[in-house]
């Protein structure tokens, strides 16, 4: 994996073969993006299940569940990374592995098909987003939601891949997203190295370019969708949709169908990731704010499923009123 923080300054690739530093690397950032957690918790397993590999033993599941739990709740909001892992796991038991060597085999053969099957879901959901789009456009976005977020060409910045993959003429204005700045440091790279034409801004100055400029849409993704669509995605996302409402923009969510969490009726049973204090206080050794300060840290915030006009899914587009139970299985 890319080493997401020291981006774009320097481009630091971890080759990470131990579960304990996978689950630092998520944790600080290094790793990121709900669709490349669900891949790197895939591949994760195989890392707690290492010393499986030639072992004739039957497999101990509830061990090896309890094993899992640190890896599985390294990032509580992104539901992907859980979800991977939950569907591994019981794809596993349901073929009765007589050997912990057989059971790692069929674990390494779902970790690949999973990382497989997000390259095409990030695909499809690019070619349904597109079809959105008129020729020549502007377009918002907040935090990073490309390849270095997936495990393939993105979910919303896959829209604009495949928009532009179309002809269409595209300028993306990208928040920076703020504490760790995911859409100066990553979008922007990402954008530039598409030679895509993007402009970067601050999140508090989206409502001053609506006002000012002809904005054609906004695009995020999504770390959880819960049934209803209330969407939780990287803080100051819900300020972006009600400014979007404001000014007649349409505000789409683009996000695989692995990422929609059917078993919450709604955004108020999200868990939110709460941050650590330096994040906000300190930018590399330069302190931002007095020290002992008091900080509020949320890594997400949940905007209501009514101010978002379509969410792009990777089985199509899904509108007002949203009830995903009956979407996914229709």
């Amino acid at each position: 994996m890319l080493d997401q923080t020291k981006l774009p300054a320097e481009e630091v690739v971890m080759h990470i073969t131990d579960v304990d530093e996978l689950i630092t690397s998520i944790k600080r950032l290094s790793i990121r993006g709900a669709p490349a957690l669900g891949v790197a918790g895939a591949y994760g397993m195989l890392l707690v299940a290492d010393e499986w590999k030639h072992s004739s033993a039957p497999p101990d599941w509830d061990q090896f569940r309890s094993d899992l739990e640190p890896l599985q709740n390294a990032r509580p909001t992104a539901v992907n990374l859980s979800w991977a892992i939950i569907r591994i796991l019981d794809e596993v038991q349901s073929r009765n592995p007589e050997t912990k060597s057989d059971a790692y085999t069929i674990m390494e053969q779902e970790a690949f098909a999973l990382h497989r099957e997000d390259e095409d879901r990030c695909r499809k959901i690019g070619e349904y987003g597109a079809a959105l789009l008129s020729d020549s456009l502007q377009i918002i976005t907040h935090c990073n939601t490309g390849a270095l977020a997936t495990g393939g060409i993105g979910t919303a910045l896959g829209v604009i891949y495949s928009a532009a993959m179309h002809g269409k003429h595209i300028h993306v204005y990208a928040d920076e997203t703020r504490p760790l700045l995911q859409g100066s440091r990553l979008t922007a790279w990402e954008l530039r190295r598409a030679e895509i034409p993007v402009t970067v801004m601050t999140d508090g100055m989206a409502a001053s370019l609506m006002q000012r400029e002809d904005i054609d849409a906004v695009i995020v993704g999504a770390d959880r969708i819960a049934n209803n669509g209330d969407t939780a995605n990287k803080i100051g996302t819900y300020q972006l949709a009600i400014v979007a409402r404001e000014h007649g923009v349409p505000f789409y969510v683009a996000a695989p169908t692995s990422t929609i969490d059917t078993r919450l009726d709604s955004g108020e049973a999200i868990p939110i990731e709460m941050r650590g204090s330096d994040e906000i206080v300190r930018w590399g050794n330069i302190q931002t704010a007095p020290e002992n300060i008091r900080v509020y840290a949320p890594a997400f915030d949940v905007t209501p499923a009514k101010y978002i006009s379509g969410i792009i899914t990777d089985i199509g587009i899904a509108r007002e009123p949203y009830n995903f139970r009956g979407f996914t299985e229709s």
